[in-house]
């Protein structure tokens, strides 16, 4: 039988055409969406590194995941002045050792207890035996009011921004992070905090530790919280909703942001500040303000 030319023609471009579509088809399985590399696969959202950050373990150390939030220390802005502010008053049981300045707002000049107030003559300070700095009150003279109604209010802003940075790691150890040392970034507990024995914060100097915490915070007697690995005070913050009590010989490191009282018994000390929403009373107790 004899083939039209036209006809034999038309049937290869036909056959070719469908061989395009079958290879077209081939490729669209093997990498569309919900392939090896597309959304949802190995490399996809959600995979490896969500919240929570994969590498805290029980073994004594964890690791904070790294996420941006925690990269920028907490802005303390006036606040940060003080190695020693509080609303409702400071106590010592002398003598305590104070290295910065003490600020008290609302609460006048009579709820800074055993210190020895020496007035200045200008009357908008005061100094003591017991601290290296100055120490002021709501009821001295201007600017001192203004001036610390400015830094109360900063220290609430902290308080605020450290309570709202997104989490790395949550509920570690149970609420007892006694013997771990801990990589930066931002960990959160639904419960209060309890250091036991000692901890370790491993870091290079423009690390960050966040630790939000939302009941109380307690440091057992001669326990340490130690640096390392350059790590430095005044970017470790401890944002605390209830009280904060640092035992007999305890030592701690960094800002305490606390919404209630800090208390540090018998020989306690800390590198950092103590800001409280309510009242700081020391006993014998050593305060050093960071390093800038």
């Amino acid at each position: 039988m004899k083939l039209n030319p036209n006809s034999t023609l038309s049937l290869v471009a036909t056959a070719l055409l469908a061989l395009s579509l079958t290879a077209a088809c081939g490729s669209t399985g093997g990498g569309g969406t919900g392939g090896g590399n597309g959304t949802g696969g190995g490399n996809g959202t959600g995979g490896g590194n969500g919240t929570g950050g994969g590498s805290a373990t029980g073994g004594g150390s964890a690791t904070g995941g790294g996420s941006g939030a925690a990269a920028m220390p907490v802005n303390l802005r006036s606040a940060g002045t003080y190695a020693i502010l509080a609303k409702t008053g400071v106590s010592t049981v002398p003598a305590s050792a104070v290295t910065g300045n003490v600020g008290l707002s609302p609460a006048a000049a009579t709820y800074l207890t055993g210190f020895s107030l020496i007035a200045d003559a200008t009357t908008v300070f005061s100094t003591s035996p017991q601290v290296t700095g100055r120490l002021y009150a709501s009821d001295y003279s201007s600017p001192t009011p203004s001036n610390l109604t400015t830094a109360v209010a900063d220290m609430q802003t902290a308080y605020a921004d450290a309570a709202g940075r997104p989490f790395d790691v949550s509920e570690l150890g149970a609420g007892n992070i006694g013997g771990m040392t801990l990589a930066p970034g931002v960990y959160k507990w639904g419960t209060g905090l309890l250091i036991p024995t000692n901890v370790t914060l491993n870091g290079n100097a423009s690390a960050v530790w966040i630790f939000q915490i939302a009941q109380g915070l307690t440091v057992s007697n001669a326990t340490r919280v130690t640096l390392t690995g350059g790590a430095v005070a005044k970017n470790v913050f401890w944002q605390v909703a209830g009280s904060v009590d640092l035992g007999t010989t305890s030592h701690l490191e960094g800002v305490i942001l606390g919404q209630t009282s800090i208390t540090l018994r018998t020989g306690a000390s800390i590198n950092g500040r103590l800001l409280a929403q309510t009242a700081v009373d020391l006993d014998t107790s050593t305060v050093v303000q960071p390093a800038p």
